[in-house]
């Protein structure tokens, strides 16, 4: 079966700093594959240009076989390969169904003019989105929230409501920010849980980057491993906790921060 989405080659540079070089992996359909590296390694520089933020310096990003890279972000984000953000509470105004519903706006089928002047097509756009919104909050366990404002919220149910934004645009491949950053030990085993059934129960593909190395071992089917801009290994998660070039990146933290 061919790979969902491939990195081919990406190399990105700023001036003379090269920040991702040459690096190349696959990812397969239903699969969670996590990127890991010390601060600076390049991992958040590698997700914006596979979704598309910043455009590659040299070779390419395929999904389904078809070049993605250097696109508009939201015409990558048409085609199924959504990124979420660490900070969530864009709109920080609106309630979290509000929130839920306006991120569909890349579904959407009327025009401008027809949201403003009230078309038929407009108000069966709301109407959809209305019930999609529900379903999602159903499904991530949020109803009982969802009139809350998104900047009230706690940081699991922010987190949450940041993977409600991403599924709310259809997703094929959604790319997750430090989904844990900020929690603690039982808010992350949920957390763990809730990505687990998007792949599971809504057939995402997940690839996430993230610090919190206990989580990535519970959750990744596989790790990919990035130092100083370069990949260093790939491999599963006891493949990843034994080899040697990941363990000697990683020192000088405690061995346990890669959850040896």
């Amino acid at each position: 079966m061919s790979p969902l989405l491939q990195v081919k080659n990406v190399t990105k540079k700023y001036g003379g700093l090269t920040a991702n070089n040459d690096i190349s992996f696959d990812v397969s359909e239903n699969e969670i594959l996590s990127v890991i590296g010390p601060n600076g390694a390049g991992k958040s520089t590698l997700f914006k240009m596979i979704s598309s933020f910043v455009p590659t310096t040299s070779g390419e990003v395929l999904y389904r076989g078809e070049r993605i890279s250097n696109l508009k972000p939201h015409m990558v984000a048409r085609k199924g390969v959504v990124r979420t953000f660490q900070e969530t509470t864009i709109f920080k105004s609106m309630t979290v169904r509000e929130s839920v519903v306006v991120a569909q706006h890349l579904r959407a089928k009327a025009s401008l003019a027809g949201y403003f002047w009230g078309s038929k097509t407009a108000q069966q756009d709301v109407d959809s989105f209305g019930r999609y919104a529900d379903e999602l909050l159903a499904f991530l366990g949020m109803t009982a929230i969802s009139d809350e404002l998104a900047s009230n919220l706690p940081q699991g149910n922010l987190r949450a409501l940041g993977i409600a934004i991403g599924l709310a645009t259809d997703p094929k491949v959604l790319l997750l920010d430090e989904p844990f950053a900020g929690m603690n030990h039982d808010e992350t085993m949920r957390m763990v849980d809730l990505v687990r059934s998007v792949r599971d129960e809504r057939g995402v593909t997940v690839m996430l980057v993230e610090h919190d190395m206990p989580a990535v071992m519970k959750i990744s089917d596989r790790i990919v491993v990035l130092n100083f801009g370069e990949k260093i290994a790939e491999g599963t998660p006891s493949e990843i906790q034994n080899n040697e070039k990941v363990i000697e990146a990683y020192l000088g933290s405690a061995d346990d921060e890669i959850g040896m």
